[in-house]
């Protein structure tokens, strides 16, 4: 809900259309920054501490946005203050909410529990733009903001009662090394699993090369068709719908080989490209969609369960976050580099590439022995110590 409301919160203000660019990067910058310091801390004083932290940053930032706009404020700089807080709380939450579902949930049951965390994630990615447009429309962005301070208000009362088995290797591991050392210590971590490098590489050039494109070029073309502005959001809103069908088919699934299934489901991930590459109706568009989006939901549904199967508790935070942060800095690049590169090469081009290369890359990591053979654990132990190499 909350970006689309700061979206239309620049836009009504009078002044150049640059200034919602500096916004979302005031929002983005800080997340990727940060990501790493949160993996850090989480693993160092507890992941719960450090999301009540962040929760609180982030309800008292869109609390005072939404205050702001309620008064009249109009100025640029202040909200890119409000939209760096709330970028540098996401990435303080986003590495400890992995090994906070490994504290809370039943290791047999972690499967389901991250097919549970992508169908809400994805249904919140339907339900809440739409949800805030009708508020914007009816009200004015401030309510909008001022709903989603409220939300993380819960979130921290939420957090706060919930109640965790005690675990001591946050401490332990804060007694033994400085920062600098935990952060060395979660490399390692990460470059012992071998899988890890190349199903992360295979994610960071999907941002850039896949996904980017998708964002910049694909409203180009909509908008130069019949089906317009109305048509893209029906894509989009197919992509959305498709990722909830994952996050259910995905319940109840135990893939022998999570990675393998992982990787597979993302050979998808080029369709809506290659659909509008080729300018096909905008029923096959949407058709791709919806298997680009339920794709995504599965392949995030077991690569989510092998990681917290396979990394110790005591450094899972750590490892998601340079995982997370590898994952989506190239993402930036992309969304910059879209609009030159279709210039240069003509906008369907450009979009065949990201197909042709989505597919391509998904079949190479699969052929990766590290990947086909990774095994699903029927009853992993969240107390294992860390491992120097993976027999996967």
């Amino acid at each position: 809900m909350s970006l689309l409301a700061v979206t239309f919160a620049v836009l009504r203000m009078p002044g150049d259309t640059s200034d919602l660019g500096l916004v979302l990067a005031a929002r983005t910058v800080p997340q990727l920054v940060v990501l790493l310091g949160g993996g850090v801390l989480a693993d160092r004083i507890g992941r719960r501490i450090v999301m009540l932290a962040a929760d609180c940053l982030r309800c008292a930032a869109q609390g005072a946005f939404a205050l702001t706009l309620a008064l009249g404020g109009r100025q640029i700089w202040l909200f890119m203050i409000f939209s760096a807080a709330v970028g540098a709380g996401e990435g303080l939450f986003g590495p400890s909410l992995s090994a906070l579902t490994v504290d809370i949930t039943d290791p047999a049951e972690l499967g389901n529990a991250n097919a549970l965390c992508s169908l809400a994630a994805s249904a919140a990615r339907i339900l809440g733009p739409a949800l805030a447009g009708i508020l914007i429309a009816a009200v004015s962005p401030w309510i909008v903001l001022a709903a989603d301070a409220a939300s993380y208000a819960a979130s921290v009362l939420a957090l706060a009662c919930l109640r965790l088995p005690s675990r001591n290797a946050a401490a332990q591991s804060a007694a033994r090394t400085s920062a600098i050392g935990d952060f060395r210590e979660g490399w390692r971590e990460f470059r012992a699993h071998r899988w890890l490098t190349p199903t992360t590489l295979q994610f960071t050039f999907i941002n850039m090369l896949v996904w980017g494109p998708f964002m910049v070029v694909g409203p180009l073309l909509a908008s130069r068709s019949s089906a317009g502005a109305a048509g893209w959001g029906l894509v989009m809103a197919g992509y959305g719908a498709g990722s909830v069908a994952g996050g259910l088919l995905a319940l109840g699934r135990r893939p022998r080989h999570p990675m393998l299934a992982s990787v597979a489901a993302t050979i998808g991930y080029g369709l809506p490209c290659a659909a509008i590459a080729l300018a096909a109706p905008l029923t096959a568009d949407l058709v791709a969609a919806v298997a680009a989006g339920a794709g995504s939901a599965v392949s995030a549904a077991f690569a989510n369960t092998a990681l917290q199967q396979r990394v110790p508790l005591s450094h899972l935070a750590r490892v998601r976050s340079i995982q997370s942060l590898a994952a989506f800095s190239a993402g930036p690049v992309g969304l910059a580099l879209a609009a030159p590169a279709a210039l240069a090469l003509g906008p369907a081009r450009v979009l065949a590439f990201s197909a042709v290369w989505s597919t391509g890359a998904a079949v190479a990591v699969m052929a990766l022995p590290s990947v086909r053979s990774l095994a699903w654990l029927r009853a992993p132990d969240p107390q294992r110590e860390a491992v120097c190499a993976d027999p996967g």
